[in-house]
This record gives structure tokens, sequence and C-alpha cells, in this order.
């Protein structure tokens, strides 16, 4: 792709962002992601048919961006490993704390943590490990406390301005997940 696409792109999308961390979702209007970009109407309307798909796009494109960083280096494994990449993950999320604070914070975009809570259970349950203390559980009940868990950590960790460290967070939720032996070794 042309790197004038993509810069012009970027500057829509960074736009975008600083809008929705400063108001809802809802009052926000192409004129003002137009002139906070310094593109014309035109170049949006361009590139999406109009907020909520740039809404979509926005969402797509940083939750592929977690979970590319989430998948294993073994070219074999296609599934996301999220309790084995928990490091880069949580730093991830510090480098992106200002898209994912204005997503979870923002009431006009209830859909975007449901996508996310979708993501990550439908990757962490490949992991969970039905033996030992988890032996005659639901697996798909496991799953879903798990994925709630994780995704309540990480909403309340950005929403709280990242009160520790991402290896801070990442040992700690290792350590839960290992210590209730939720995880496949």
């Amino acid at each position: 792709m042309d790197r004038r696409i993509l810069k012009t792109k970027e500057a829509i999308f960074n736009a975008f962002i600083g809008l929705i961390s400063e108001k809802d979702f809802e009052e926000i209007t192409i004129n003002e992601i137009a002139d906070r970009a310094n593109v014309n109407r035109g170049t949006i309307y361009f590139h999406y048919n109009d907020k909520y798909d740039l809404l979509n796009k926005c969402i797509d494109e940083h939750l592929s961006k977690m979970i590319s960083i989430c998948i294993s280096t073994d070219p074999n494994q296609e599934k996301v490993n999220f309790i084995h990449s928990l490091l880069p993950v949580f730093q991830y999320f510090e480098q992106n704390h200002t898209f994912y604070a204005s997503m979870l914070s923002n009431k006009g975009i209830p859909a975007f943590r449901e996508h996310m809570l979708e993501i990550v259970a439908g990757n962490i349950k490949d992991q969970v490990n039905m033996e030992d203390l988890n032996k005659g559980y639901d697996k798909q009940l496991i799953t879903q406390f798990m994925a709630f868990a994780f995704t309540g950590v990480i909403e309340w960790w950005i929403l709280n301005n990242m009160p520790h460290p991402p290896k801070y967070m990442a040992e700690q939720v290792w350590g839960l997940f290992e210590r209730n032996q939720i995880y496949r070794s």
C-alpha cells in the first residue's frame, strides 16, 4: 500500500482515537475527525463509509494486533496462547493505553468489550487444564470464568492508569492461572 495512504489512515485513526478519549462516540462528527487529522471530509469518506465503519476498522486493527502479539513463534501452532504470552500482551496494552482506555470507558461502544471478551474466551479454551483440580467442572464455564477474569483485570488495569508495570501484571496473572491450575502445561 502507498505510504501516503498509510500516513493518511494513521492520521485519521489517531484523530479519531483522540476524539474518543475526549467525548462520547455518538457526539463525534466526521468534520471533527477531518479537522483533527488535517484532511478533508472526502478523504475520510474515500476510506470509510461513515464513523461507524471507521470505528469497526479501528477496533479490528487493534484487536488483530493484540492477537498477533500473542501468537506463538512456533509456525505449526496457529492458536493464540494467552497464558504463555502475558508480558507482550500487557506491554501492548500499555503502548496502546489511550485507545483501550477510550474503548473500555466510552459508553457509546459497549460492543468493544464484548468483542474483546469473545476473542479472549475463544483462545483461552484450548489452554484450560481439565485434569486435577478442574476435573468434573464444565470446560465452557471455566473458559468463561477465566476470560471474564482476564478481561476484567485488563480493564481494571487500563482504566486505573496502569498502577503496576506490565511485568508485574504478567507475573501476577500468570501466578493466578498457575495457582489455580487453569492452564494446560
